[in-house]
């Protein structure tokens, strides 16, 4: 017997093509929660959107935002919709927001990883992808902050060859995030979603497809 919550996306579903739906499922087996991003007090807004952007182009999940000195925006032109799909969590409500972030993640089984071209580092392409990671990213002239050094389990770089010393952040993570995830999913590790993650996620973009969902869940509802 179905329960209300099946019953509830089954007849959701109907508000949706079958081509859509097909959609979700085929992007939602290429989705990871091995990596995530943490983005440190990024105040320009075209930066943070584009990072977004490589998120979900790369199939990482969620993303961590930090605001301790400045409130993050997202660009829609820049992200291009690609935060619809995305799952937030944000450390806005502490004196020190890094620290609870960094905390949160650790106790959820992350390494901490700072990226950084100005440290003893370990470069890309000999990073060890078997370990869940965190990837944060700074602010745009400082970095990482120093509480982030202080607490990285590693930091990694991007090699560099010629007289400029960084990259702007936005094309730093996409840099970092494509080499990584293929490797991930060319890999024997374990990087997909659990079946749980997957339906979860699948109900929330149903229903972030269908206009006016509230008032059409609300009237499945009352017939129930």
């Amino acid at each position: 017997m179905l329960n209300n919550n099946t019953k509830l996306l089954t007849y959701l579903e109907g508000f949706v093509t079958e081509k859509r739906k097909n959609l979700f499922r085929q992007i939602l087996k290429n989705r990871t929660r091995h990596f995530t991003v943490v983005l440190e007090d990024i105040y320009q807004q075209h930066n943070s959107s584009a990072v977004i952007r490589s998120c979900e182009i790369f199939g990482i999940q969620d993303v961590h935002v930090i605001e301790n000195k400045y409130i993050s925006n997202v660009s829609k032109n820049i992200a291009k919709g690609s935060q619809k799909w995305l799952s937030f969590h944000n450390y806005k409500k502490e004196t020190n927001n890094t620290k609870t972030c960094l905390n949160s993640l650790k106790g959820k089984g992350y390494q901490l990883i700072a990226t950084s071209p100005h440290h003893n580092s370990c470069l890309l392409h000999d990073f060890d992808i078997t370990k869940k990671s965190a990837f944060i990213f700074g602010v745009e002239k400082t970095g990482v902050s120093n509480e982030v050094i202080n607490n990285a389990d590693g930091i990694l770089k991007i090699p560099m060859v010629g007289f400029t010393e960084s990259l702007n952040i936005s094309v730093a993570a996409a840099i970092i995030l494509e080499n990584l995830t293929y490797k991930l999913r060319t890999s024997s590790i374990n990087w997909n979603l659990t079946h749980k993650e997957e339906e979860e996620l699948y109900t929330q973009w149903i229903e972030k497809t269908i206009k006016n969902v509230d008032k059409i869940k609300e009237h499945f509802l009352k017939d129930e």
